[in-house]
């Protein structure tokens, strides 16, 4: 009879263990990347009754019950947080704990502190490789370490060196009426960064022939009319052109003297676009811009920290530059089974978790990230609950055993002392 008590006792040891990681599992239903247990059981060694090997052997109840976390992906929430992230496929960002200790986690949440650096919710460094010079390419073949935002940093002005224009000059204007002239105003950017209004000025000629004017505002320049460029232009019947042709491209603009002490400007004015087609139309329509591109900007400032798909992490300045400043670190591990919970949805690697490989995304079977996300956490409420219903069954037919258990040793003492 106290073989049968005993026995029971350890089931119900074991559902008790059981009802705790069920209820972890459905108490963290919500939480970001958490990945769910899975319940093992195991009996003990049974007892020979000395019969035959086969049929003379009588069980002593189930070990202690282990669990095997299930690294099942979860499903991908977007939230359009411009720091948030989320691995799709295998992989743990690498994160450093106050203690210097490197850790790993599938919680991409992640936010920038007040020393700038990318943190945890919890307040764990989140490592990567970061750019160690404004705007030079991240070096992923070094050791990790802290992604740090360089806050406050400015990015320095461009001076504009080349421009387009996409025009259409109106083949039916004549020579003499209002249409026979259009102007088209574009913003350049010296060395200092100030911005400068030049004004491109076409007048019709004569058919199929008009000549053009780049101006600067007198007062941008030390001395002169602010006059920078002239030439003609020549169309073909198809009202293409055909000079200035392709192989005489681009024009040369120089603007000089500069007012404010800048360095003069060079400035390639292109025609034509890299398919050696013509920029500059002339049809029977009114004459029109449909736009213009150069490429020097004004200084700027941070202004926004994202991370994109792949885990590059991007400035934006206020001047419309984008920055690629960081890249996060991704680490697989052969046996991921044996990473050890320490809270913070945080793991740990143990004495026998295989050496982490660490890189980027999408490389070495490591998963891609998923920028404006997060991943959910794989407990599911339904499993969840039949298995909680399940032991609670168990655990009362072991209570079961007991009792009546009990109820006959209560019956055989009673032989003995009626």
């Amino acid at each position: 009879m106290l073989t049968a008590i005993s026995t029971a006792l350890s089931g119900m040891n074991a559902d008790t263990t059981a009802i705790s990681i069920i209820g972890n599992d459905l108490a963290n239903l919500n939480t970001t990347g958490y990945k769910s247990n899975e319940l093992e059981f195991h009996d003990l060694v049974a007892q020979s009754l000395g019969i035959t090997e086969s049929s003379g052997q009588v069980g002593l109840g189930v070990g202690q019950v282990s669990s095997v976390t299930n690294f099942a992906q979860g499903s991908l929430q977007t939230t359009n947080g411009p720091t948030d992230v989320a691995i799709q496929g295998d992989g743990f960002f690498v994160v450093k704990d106050h203690s210097g200790n490197n850790l790993y986690t599938r919680d991409g949440s992640f936010q920038i502190n007040a020393n700038g650096n990318l943190v945890t919710s919890t307040g764990d460094l989140v490592q990567g490789w970061s750019s160690t010079v404004s705007g030079a390419a991240v070096n992923t073949n070094g050791a990790i370490g802290n992604l740090t935002v360089p806050l406050g940093a400015t990015i320095p002005a461009s001076a504009t060196t080349t421009m387009n224009l996409a025009i259409n000059l109106n083949s039916s204007a004549s020579t003499t009426g209002t249409d026979s002239s259009f102007a088209v105003p574009v913003q350049v950017v010296d060395s200092q960064g100030t911005s400068h209004t030049l004004t491109a000025t076409f007048s019709k000629t004569a058919a199929n022939a008009w000549s053009y004017a780049l101006t600067v505002p007198t007062t941008d320049v030390k001395s002169g009319s602010g006059s920078v460029a002239t030439g003609t232009l020549t169309f073909g019947s198809n009202g293409l052109l055909t000079n200035p042709t392709a192989s005489n491209d681009p024009q040369a603009v120089k603007v000089t003297g500069l007012a404010d002490g800048a360095s003069d400007l060079s400035i390639n004015w292109n025609l034509y676009d890299s398919s050696g087609n013509s920029t500059i139309t002339q049809f029977a329509e009114a004459s029109a811009v449909s736009g213009t591109t150069q490429n020097g900007f004004t200084a700027g400032q941070i202004s926004k920290i994202s991370l994109q798909n792949g885990g590059t992490m991007v400035a934006n300045y206020s001047n419309g530059q984008q920055v690629t400043i960081g890249q996060l670190a991704l680490a697989t591990v052969s046996n991921p089974e044996s990473l050890i919970s320490v809270g913070n949805n945080n793991l740990q690697a143990s004495a026998t978790t295989g050496q982490p490989a660490i890189g980027t995304a999408n490389t070495g079977a490591r998963g891609n990230i998923v920028g404006g996300a997060i991943e959910s956490s794989t407990v599911d409420i339904a499993t969840e609950f039949t298995q909680l219903l399940t032991v609670q069954r168990s655990y009362q037919a072991n209570s079961r055993v007991i009792t009546t258990g009990d109820q006959m040793v209560q019956d055989t003492l009673n032989l003995i002392h009626p």
